[in-house]
């Protein structure tokens, strides 16, 4: 074998293999030999793990907002992707919404890309946009190298962005599948939101019950029958509601090409915890009960969800209404890209779940439902990509201390177990430090 640019041995490395010790040899930033831990590999770079150090493969994050451009102020790729690699993120897509313009033709698409250019810390790929009226530009948008599509079923939060009706769906379902293109769906019916209460004031339980899980239920049946008429593939975006589990569990028993995710804020709050006007808590789906918290980790284990993701969905922190705790008015989306793989350790460890199950929730099958090829593994022929994860190590969140352009998080204060000490990218260590020089490559679909 030529000379390796580097060699990392650790006693514990996340494998297909499971949690063993390897010699990990990397070249050109590609992982190039994985050898037991007594093998004599030897490198330019040799780095040896502390005892307490597990080697997992970098997370891939497949659902973050950044909003740049046009709502920088709200987030910017310099400053989610440097949040991303100090949490063991290497690779982050993006969505079409919330910057300006969305993501919805080639033309946005490459002013996306401009302004992501020489930013960013980790690599990132880009969701396109499913709007009304847009569906000529499906294909140029898929020829152009978007990993897939993302649409509404009721209003977006933004007017820039408006939703699909049925019949919209459908049609832009139909050209996705002549491509076998991906439609991922925020699943939440207009028609239940309209006709459930009003949300206003500071009682979270109020604003709970203006996001009703039979929203989040008529919406994803819906799906489910445009999937199984049309034959397109398509993604359930941030579950919130159990109830959707046996839904998702039966369509695919009929051969219904249906994935689905969930986010580690639904794992790990419950709406009877969360305090009167504290609106840094606000998303949508809503967080709901501790007893649908434990289904949805039920849901989890089995396989009917197969990945957890951020949906890191900054705002400003007057748009957050963190002044006057108003739930009917404030932004609704978590702050959380930097803490996700210690929220999710901190409560699956206390579930008898391993970093083996963590690294395939948040690395391996993130990865595959992009079309990542070479990320979200620790094998042979994948990007040397890896966080450095030290388990029993803990800390609490100091929200000051993060890297989100605004540091406000429904995590502040919390302790959690599980530290990420490095991040390594294609073979070289990320510096998260304001002397850090940003080296992430744009992705396209099948690669860079």
């Amino acid at each position: 074998m030529t000379a390796l640019d580097l060699v990392i041995r650790a006693e514990r490395v996340v494998s297909a293999a499971g949690e063993v010790g390897r010699v990990i040899g990397v070249k050109d930033g590609t992982i190039v030999a994985i050898e037991p831990l007594d093998s004599d590999l030897t490198g330019s770079v040799v780095v040896e793990l502390a005892v307490d150090e597990v080697l997992m493969p970098g997370l891939v994050d497949a659902h973050v907002h950044v909003n740049e451009p046009g709502r920088t102020e709200w987030e910017g790729f310099a400053t989610a992707t440097r949040a991303a690699a100090a949490g063991g993120v290497t690779t982050i897509v993006d969505m079409p919404l919330n910057s300006i313009p969305p993501t919805c033709d080639v033309a946005s698409l490459d002013l996306k890309r401009k302004a992501a250019e020489g930013q960013c810390f980790v690599d990132v790929g880009f969701w396109g946009g499913a709007i009304p009226g847009n569906v000529a530009e499906l294909r140029p948008l898929y020829d152009a190298g978007v990993l897939g599509f993302k649409c509404f079923l009721l209003h977006s939060g933004v007017e820039e962005f408006p939703h699909l009706d049925p019949d919209q769906l459908e049609a832009a379902m139909r050209e996705l599948r002549a491509f076998d293109g991906l439609m991922i769906v925020h699943a939440e019916d207009t028609h239940a939101i309209d006709h459930a209460p009003s949300a206003h004031g500071e009682t979270y339980d109020v604003f709970l019950h203006s996001r009703p899980r039979g929203a989040e239920n008529l919406a994803v049946a819906q799906v489910i029958e445009l999937a199984r008429w049309t034959g397109c593939r398509v993604h359930i975006l941030h579950v919130s509601s159990s109830d959707v589990l046996p839904m998702l569990a039966s369509a695919r028993r009929d051969g219904i090409a249906i994935t689905a995710e969930t986010c580690p804020h639904y794992l790990t709050f419950s709406a009877e915890e969360i305090p009167d006007g504290a609106t840094e808590f606000k998303c949508c789906p809503p967080i709901r009960e501790a007893a649908n918290r434990e289904l949805l980790w039920e849901g989890l284990r089995d396989g009917v969800i197969e990945m957890v993701v951020s949906d890191h969905s900054p705002a400003t922190a007057d748009l957050k209404c963190l002044d006057t705790g108003d739930f009917g008015v404030a932004w609704g989306g978590i702050s959380s890209l930097q803490v996700g793989l210690s929220a999710m350790w901190t409560q699956a460890r206390r579930r008898d779940c391993t970093l083996v199950d963590v690294a395939r929730w948040m690395c391996e099958a993130p990865a595959r439902h992009a079309g990542l090829r070479r990320k979200g593994l620790v094998e042979i022929g994948y990007d040397a990509d890896f966080a450095v994860f030290a388990p029993d190590d803990a800390f609490v969140v100091d929200a000051a201390r993060l890297h989100h352009k605004n540091a406000f998080t429904p995590y502040a204060d919390r302790p959690l177990a599980g530290v990420v000490r490095s991040t390594w990218l294609r073979g070289r260590r990320i510096d998260t430090t304001e002397h850090g020089r940003p080296f992430g490559r744009l992705l396209t679909r099948g690669g860079a």
